[in-house]
């Protein structure tokens, strides 16, 4: 019993249907008639000297969340940029605050320095706002009060 002509293209119309559905993974979908007068689908090229015709694929679907994930990447971005301008800044900062560590440190060195000299004489102003010269009690405590300054904020 042969399949009636309507039968024969419904069962065609499923066969492409499949083979469109498939995925996008087929490179090519030819059509061709054999030698019995059959419209043929396939993804192989026909046999022999035969007229065929090659039918492109439906388009790949759309990504449905393409927006949505754009939208995500563009804030990821801007998180990182904003990240990367506060961690400049940190940085900017913490750079500022150690070089005035490290001049605060050479100025107290120098002072400790001078206070080490026994042939120059250091005058402090007082509550009254007078000029009194320092003693050697004074110059020591003062150098032990810079040397305890010194190893609590600088190292080495």
């Amino acid at each position: 019993m042969r399949p009636s002509p309507r039968g024969s293209a419904r069962l065609a119309v499923v066969f492409v249907t499949a083979l469109l559905s498939a995925g996008t993974d087929a490179a090519a979908l030819y059509k061709w008639t054999d030698a019995s007068g059959r419209i043929v689908y396939s993804d192989q090229p026909p046999p022999g000297n035969v007229k065929s015709e090659v039918l492109k694929g439906p388009p790949p679907p759309a990504n449905p969340n393409a927006p949505k994930e754009l939208a995500n990447k563009e804030l990821e971005y801007r998180q990182r940029q904003l990240e990367k301008a506060e961690a400049s800044a940190k940085a900017e900062k913490d750079s500022a605050t150690a070089k005035a560590r490290a001049d605060n440190c050479t100025q107290v060195k120098g002072e400790m320095q001078q206070l080490a000299q026994g042939d120059l004489t250091f005058y402090r102003v007082n509550e009254k706002g007078e000029r009194v010269a320092m003693d050697d009690a004074s110059r020591r405590a003062e150098r032990e009060r810079l040397g305890k300054w010194l190893r609590e904020n600088c190292a080495g």
